[in-house]
């Protein structure tokens, strides 16, 4: 019956949470309902088991939420994301749209912009291009898909995503783990989504089917609101506050904090922290991992870095620079405990006598720790819905199993992080996604006509590289 119960909530959780009920709601409730199936402690799993997970999320990643919040919305704000869309359409130009829609998603994204924050300023542009070149208004996200939460969320070494740093603390790596092997993820997705985009367009082309305008006006419904929280790390809801300005900045100045991002970044995680004697951090009073806290150490002081360099370089933008901060402060709440929440669900499901069946198969899976890890990360990233989700949920069960696995198997950690966050990156973005949902939302497209190009692109070529880089790195290992 245990088995039966973690099943029967997962699935209320992944259904209920598709129609748009809210996860903070949702997670404790069937945290509760497979306590009570399993026959166990009802309110001891909700207010130890349930709230130490959840806690435990909000504790070690609220500091890279909130600054990431205030880093997209200053991005916004001050027009950095929308000068550097028209800079990059305009030296492209119509006639490689679809590139330079791409290009332009992928640079803010990696740079350290929120998806969500990029989608408000990318999904215009792309509709004045789109209509510019001709291009049928269904293939739209599909193309930002592609550079906006694909290579640069999960592949890329260095990117400040969430994504890309949630198995840190889990395998004692930084945001450049496994360098090599993320670069050719990245080539590999970008030339597959490509491919498949101007073969999509010459395709619509020959078929005449033509551009088809509307009345560009995006509206977000709360039940969409609440599915894209579900999966990223800005609230959507905080974009109509604070004050953009009008007088956008150069390219270069808009660039420059995305620049200090990556590094900053670098800098601290490859050079600096790792040369600081921080002996005294791992005895009382404080008792720190300092190898475990390296990499998040170095994400946070790069984006706080780039949160001064936007004010400093644009503070005369910034109509009312209190307002931005305290929006893009707030836009970090709703997200931080959504994902606590599913955690919190995952640490009672992982309480359950019945939890150690599906460990011991999911650790046991024929092919060893890597095919196991791959296996793992797909299938709670495609249930949840959400990558971060899904990742916390399964390195929080199993996350000190694979370090020891890697250790008997002599496995680098850092190709494990990599597989761990490329895996979670496809998956994920299954229709019932809050990401998916949200970007066709203001894209005004449907499922029917969009999402199977967006299949295409943001999971098939995501899968492709995951395979690539899987026998990459268990013939040649990390590099």
């Amino acid at each position: 019956m245990g088995l039966l119960a973690i099943l029967i909530s997962l699935a209320l959780l992944m259904w209920l949470a598709y129609k748009g009920w809210s996860v903070l709601l949702l997670a404790p409730a069937a945290a509760l309902l497979t306590a009570i199936l399993s026959g166990e402690v009802v309110l001891a799993n909700w207010t130890t088991t349930f709230m130490s997970g959840a806690g435990s999320f909000v504790i070690r990643w609220f500091p890279l939420f909130l600054l990431g919040g205030i880093f997209g919305k200053l991005m916004d704000d001050t027009g950095s994301i929308t000068s550097i869309a028209k800079y990059l359409t305009k030296q492209l130009g119509v006639k490689r749209t679809m590139l330079a829609v791409v290009l332009a998603s992928a640079v803010v994204t990696y740079g350290g912009v929120s998806v969500f924050v990029a989608f408000f300023v990318l999904v215009p542009m792309t509709r004045e291009m789109f209509k510019a070149a001709n291009i049928p208004s269904r293939l739209m996200p599909a193309a930002i898909g592609l550079g906006a939460f694909t290579f640069t969320m999960s592949a890329m070494p260095g990117s400040p995503s969430t994504n890309n740093a949630i198995p840190m603390p889990y395998f004692g790596t930084t945001t450049f783990a496994a360098p090599g092997l993320g670069i050719v993820a990245s080539i590999i997705t970008m030339a597959f989504g490509m491919w498949w985009l101007h073969r999509a367009e010459a395709k619509a082309r020959t078929a005449g089917e033509s551009y088809t305008e509307d009345d560009g006006k995006i509206v977000i419904p709360e039940k969409t609101r609440e599915q894209a929280t579900n999966s990223g790390d800005f609230d959507p809801a905080e974009l109509e506050h604070g004050k953009r300005t009008d007088d956008y900045p150069s390219f270069i100045v808009a660039v420059m904090p995305l620049v200090v991002v990556i590094v900053v970044n670098f800098l601290m995680a490859l050079i600096v922290l790792p040369r600081v004697d921080f002996s005294a951090l791992e005895s009382a009073p404080w008792g720190i991992d300092v190898n475990a806290s390296i990499g998040v150490w170095s994400v946070l002081i790069a984006l706080a870095t780039a949160n001064l360099t936007a004010v400093v370089l644009n503070f005369k933008r910034l109509q009312s620079l209190r307002e931005s901060l305290d929006a893009g402060a707030n836009s970090s709440a709703l997200p931080i405990l959504t994902i606590a929440s599913l955690v919190g669900f995952g640490a009672v499901v992982a309480a359950m006598p019945t939890f150690e069946v599906v460990r011991d198969a999911v650790l046991q899976i024929p092919g060893g720790p890597l095919v196991s890890l791959v296996v793992a990360m797909n299938s709670l990233a495609a249930l949840t819905g959400t990558a971060s989700g899904g990742m916390a949920i399964a390195l929080n069960a199993l996350g000190s199993e694979y370090m020891r696995m890697a250790a008997e198997y002599g496995i680098d950690p850092a190709l494990m992080h990599r597989l761990t966050v490329v895996s979670a990156g496809t998956l994920d973005a299954l229709p019932h996604n809050g990401t998916v949902l949200l970007l066709l939302q203001i894209s005004k497209q449907t499922h029917a006509n969009s999402y199977f190009d967006m299949f295409m692109t943001v999971i098939v070529g995501v899968l492709i590289s995951l395979v690539a880089i899987f026998f990459l790195g268990a013939t040649f290992g990390s590099f």
